[in-house]
């Protein structure tokens, strides 16, 4: 699969760089754009000052330009929080679109969207202050009238970015549940 991973709001962190080579090990090509031209933050408060800073449309056209060159083959979609939002962003408006995989976080649904299909995995902390269960609720009802194939897997007691062993919200089983889940769910589209 070729996969373009989006960062959180924390940057590109070494978590994120270890996800995209645990993706390569697994046989899948991965780019993984560095939106924030090598800032991270320590903190979901002090990656969202960065965020603020760049501007969102900023962020979302750094983003845009980042896939087009790979896009051409069908690209899996992923994100981790903030890039979960600039793949779903992505993903529902590719029509060669081969998948989207969100952990820690999702994106608006349009109302005229239709995606047929698009096999789409979510992980995400249970409860999570930034993915609040009526969010989750209007999310996963809005990919369904959009037509997505939607998985969500919740993790009871994790922080809201589980898989950054750097980070306090860490969460080792949760983390690894993950991974065997979303490169299950790489494997799968494959």
């Amino acid at each position: 699969m070729n996969i373009m991973l989006f960062h959180s709001a924390c940057g590109l962190r070494p978590a994120v760089r270890a996800a995209a080579e645990r993706m390569r090990a697994a046989g899948h090509e991965v780019h993984v754009p560095d939106l924030y031209d090598g800032r991270t933050a320590d903190t979901v408060d002090g990656g969202m000052a960065i965020r603020d800073e760049i501007g969102l449309d900023e962020l979302l056209r750094r983003a845009v330009v980042a896939a087009a060159p790979h896009s051409e083959t069908g690209l899996v979609y992923a994100g981790f929080s903030l890039g979960a939002f600039f793949a779903g962003s992505l993903a529902l408006a590719d029509v060669k679109a081969r998948g989207l995989l969100l952990v820690h976080g999702t994106s608006d649904v349009p109302e005229d969207v239709s995606v047929d299909g698009l096999p789409t995995q979510l992980h995400v902390a249970d409860p999570d202050m930034y993915e609040p269960d009526d969010w989750l609720n209007s999310w996963y009802l809005d990919m369904q009238r959009a037509g997505a194939d939607v998985e969500v897997y919740r993790y009871r007691g994790a922080g809201h970015l589980y898989t950054d062993p750097e980070l306090p919200d860490w969460d080792a089983e949760a983390a690894e549940r993950t991974w065997q889940l979303a490169l299950g769910f790489l494997d799968s589209l494959g």
